[in-house]
């Protein structure tokens, strides 16, 4: 049996999956991540990118901030893939309980998965520092310099920034969805960042699938890994299962 057939196989007996992914699920929608070879890391700015997504450079330099973060992080056209749109069928199906995501685009509830758990928070969602009014991505779109709200406060986005803390409610959540997984998929991520990436070690499963285009430093801990597109792998596997499409 091949490692695709194992994958469909086990999404076939399990109705208790977790999907664990980052951002390569999003690439194949054409936004870029961080650490590939053509992601930010490896482009040229006056300043690092995780300097610029910092808290601390956000409160110096708002303005630098906000000129980097609509260039950069902010693709309002992008389209769910295969993988969201896969992982989407799977809880319809009443097989994934949940989704757990590493990324901030919004791209899985767009797909239509309902359980979402954004570890990064999102850039869909922005609050004023102020008076805590909410906005959409058109607050944010829309404006130059520095976004500012009608009391005069500066708009932020709902996203986590280095050397800010995660959720403890979303990350409580995951841990239980994680600790209690039959199958637990792992897609599109360095499992490079924590404290994410230390969510795994909650895993008590002996059905652990690691799909992505390179290797992780879990990949010996993992009972099964696909290297590929994360799209097509998902796609297959969960048009395969009857009602899957």
């Amino acid at each position: 049996m091949t490692e695709k057939e194992t994958l469909k196989k086990w999404l076939e007996e399990s109705d208790n999956i977790v999907f664990f992914g980052g951002a390569g699920v999003s690439t194949e929608s054409k936004i870029p991540d961080f650490r590939s070879t053509d992601g930010l890391y490896n482009q040229q700015y006056a300043y690092p990118p995780e300097t610029i997504l910092s808290h601390t450079f956000y409160l110096r330099k708002t303005e630098e901030f906000y000129r980097f973060y609509r260039n950069k992080m902010l693709f309002p056209d992008a389209q769910p893939n295969r993988a969201h749109l896969a992982l989407a069928r799977l809880e319809r199906m009443g097989k994934l309980r949940a989704v757990i995501t590493q990324n901030i685009d919004g791209l899985h509830q767009k797909a239509g998965s309902r359980e979402v758990l954004e570890l990064h928070g999102s850039v869909l969602r922005n609050f004023c520092t102020q008076c805590k009014k909410s906005y959409g991505l058109d607050a944010i779109l829309g404006s130059e310099g520095v976004p500012g709200c009608d009391c005069g406060g500066v708009i932020k986005p709902d996203v986590v920034l280095y050397e800010e803390g995660l959720d403890q409610d979303i990350l409580e959540k995951a841990v239980s969805y994680i600790s209690q997984a039959d199958v637990l998929i792992i897609g599109g991520t360095s499992l490079t960042v924590y404290p994410a990436a230390g969510l795994l070690n909650y895993y008590r499963g002996n059905r652990l699938v690691l799909i992505n285009k390179s290797v992780t430093p879990m990949d010996s801990r993992a009972d099964l890994v696909i290297s590929g597109p994360i799209g097509e792998i998902l796609g297959e596997a969960v048009e395969g299962i009857p009602n899957g499409l």
